[in-house]
């Protein structure tokens, strides 16, 4: 791995009856981790994946599992994300009260901790706990859908995070 740059394919657009067949195919073509999204119907529209998602895709993969829940509460899904396998854990800053302790929790469990700034979200959000971040996650377009267009302007807000994690 080059740089520290980690390939990380979402499994949130494949096709559930041949899920084992994508995943070796995107492992053997060279895929770091897999990114599989949460979407509990209330922090975004939809619904995507649970703990037994991250159950299956650990008998797959010794992989790192990186899961990133758009979900109001993410508290309430630490435990059961651990002990399904789940190497990362990433939330949003809006979706609960206790920032830092939801990431001191994330990493008690054994799993790096990441934090995710939607486009309107401020990076003031995670200046004050960047030390504690594994991971940052700027998300490009607004949480919930996948096939959305890029929105330019993330470009600053990519460019001012780098700085934060240089300082």
């Amino acid at each position: 791995m080059t740089n520290g740059i980690r390939i990380a394919p979402s499994v949130l657009s494949a096709d559930l009856a041949r899920l084992a067949e994508q995943v070796a195919q995107v492992l053997e073509a060279g895929a770091d981790w897999l990114h599989v999204d949460v979407m509990d119907g209330r922090f975004v529209p939809n619904i995507t994946f649970g703990a037994n998602m991250i159950e299956t895709l650990r008998k797959l993969t010794d992989k790192p599992l990186d899961v990133h829940l758009m979900v109001v509460e993410p508290e309430h899904y630490i435990e059961s994300f651990a002990a399904a396998g789940a190497s990362v854990f990433t939330f949003h800053p809006e979706a609960t009260v206790h920032v830092q302790r939801q990431l001191d929790a994330v990493k008690q469990r054994g799993m790096m901790a990441g934090l995710a700034l939607n486009p309107a979200t401020p990076l003031a959000h995670a200046e004050e706990v960047v030390r504690d971040l594994d991971l940052l996650l700027i998300m490009t377009v607004n949480p919930g859908f996948g096939g959305q267009s890029y929105l330019p302007g993330s470009n600053e807000k990519i460019q001012r995070a780098h700085a934060l994690r240089t300082t």
